[in-house]
Order: C-alpha cells, then structure tokens, then sequence
C-alpha cells in the first residue's frame, strides 16, 4: 500500500502562501521607497516542478521536501507587469498588491477546505474499519 501524501502536499503549499503573502506585504511596506523594485514568486507548480524534479517524486522523510537550497524564489516583477508606478519611482502598484493577497487569501482557504474534508474523510474511513 503506498501512502497518501495530501497532508504533505497541502503542508508545502500553505508555507509556499505564507511565503507569498510575507512578499506582498514587503512591497506594500516599501511602496513609497524610492528605487524599490516589487518582488513576486514563482508559481507554485514551477516551485512543486523544480521540487519534484530533484526528488524524482519519492519522499522517505519529512526534511527532504524542504532542504535549504530548495527555497521557495523570488523574483523581480518588471515594470511592465506593474500597473501603475507611484511618484517615488518603486515599481509597487498598491492596487495589484491587494488583488494578489486576495488572491493568496482565496487559495489559502481552499487549501484548508480541501485539508478539512480530507481529514473527515480519513476519520471516517478509520471509523468504519
């Protein structure tokens, strides 16, 4: 019987939005900062590809998944993805930062739905047996 990894998963995708909403609040932070560049980071099924890749899909211990050189990337957003510059010359639009933290907010409560049901679904599985 192989083992069901979706804790696992849902565990890495929960730190993978802590770590994108940490840099979304970073660039608001620093949005009237002269010279800033906002950051973003990558999506998660390049993050998860570039984790899988490394491992060839086999985890024998939690600690593999989250090496120290595996970290979740960031990288500079252009100043043509950003919509509007503020007057300080940063490339922060305070506008597309909150979509972005909705959008983590969003994919974070579905991470725990999915989390949640799968758990019921375990508790009920164990309880039938």
């Amino acid at each position: 019987m192989t083992g069901v990894y979706l804790f696992d998963l849902a565990s890495q995708q929960a730190r993978y939005l802590a770590v994108r909403q940490a840099t979304i609040a970073s660039n608001v932070a620093n949005a009237n900062t002269p010279g800033y560049k906002a950051r973003d980071v990558a999506p998660f099924s390049e993050v998860m590809a570039r984790t899988s890749a490394s491992m060839g899909m086999t985890m024998t211990e939690q600690a593999h998944v989250t090496a120290g050189e595996n970290r979740i990337p960031t990288k500079p957003v252009s100043a043509a993805e950003a919509w509007d510059q503020l007057s300080t010359s940063s490339s922060v639009s305070l506008e597309q930062e909150m979509l972005k933290a909705g959008e983590v907010s969003s994919q974070h409560n579905l991470n725990m739905g999915i989390t949640k049901a799968f758990d019921r679904m375990l508790k009920a599985a164990l309880r039938g047996s």
